[in-house]
């Protein structure tokens, strides 16, 4: 089956022994529409807050993040089936960053990764994908710490950056945003960060 992708620029792309190659593409709202609702409508994407939404809701959410430049949102593409949504985020011009001192050279991120197949759990999945995340962000775009706001209460996910080296950091009271086109809700976060010296000691 040809690979539908092949025809979008990646802005990084890596391979990671034992798990595939893993293209980061920006991601076409329209295009891909269908592919990020279906991954946000799950309960288990829940803490995502994307829940209850149309396609065209979620599209349009998206289009308006592109018009933005502090905020992006890619695809990432393993050996051609969509792996993973990332959004990346400038923290000063983001609800996070009226929560922490923000340092030049910070980053904001969030990861949904797409659900298991009918295989069931993938060991390592995540882990690798977060590799490329973090040598994205932290090498390619010469940015110096990760920082990371998951729910309190996805614990799975907080354990998971713990796991991958980040440092928890305090809970937070997410203020709300109302927007033409968006609208996300006050959340409570837990807030976690990791270095590029910590990410890649040599």
């Amino acid at each position: 089956m040809p690979d539908p992708y092949t025809s979008r620029t990646p802005v990084h792309e890596q391979t990671v022994d034992g798990f595939g190659t893993v293209r980061v593409l920006p991601l076409d709202a329209r295009a891909d529409a269908a592919v990020v609702h279906a991954w946000t409508s799950q309960e288990r994407a829940a803490f995502w807050g994307m829940n209850g939404l149309t396609r065209d809701q979620v599209a349009e959410i998206y289009a308006h993040l592109d018009t933005l430049d502090t905020h992006h949102a890619f695809l990432l593409v393993r050996d051609g089936e969509p792996a993973a949504l990332l959004q990346t985020y400038e923290p000063e011009a983001d609800r996070v960053g009226e929560c922490y001192p923000v340092r030049p050279g910070d980053i904001g991120v969030h990861l949904l990764v797409a659900p298991a197949g009918p295989g069931g759990a993938r060991p390592g999945w995540t882990a690798a994908l977060l590799d490329v995340v973090t040598s994205y962000v932290l090498l390619g775009l010469g940015r110096t710490r990760i920082v990371a706001d998951p729910d309190v209460r996805n614990e799975r996910a907080i354990a998971r950056l713990l796991r991958q080296g980040f440092t928890a950091g305090p809970a937070v009271v997410l203020p709300e945003v109302d927007l033409p086109d968006v609208y996300l809700p006050e959340k409570k976060a837990r807030l976690a960060f990791l270095t590029r010296e910590v990410a890649f000691p040599a």
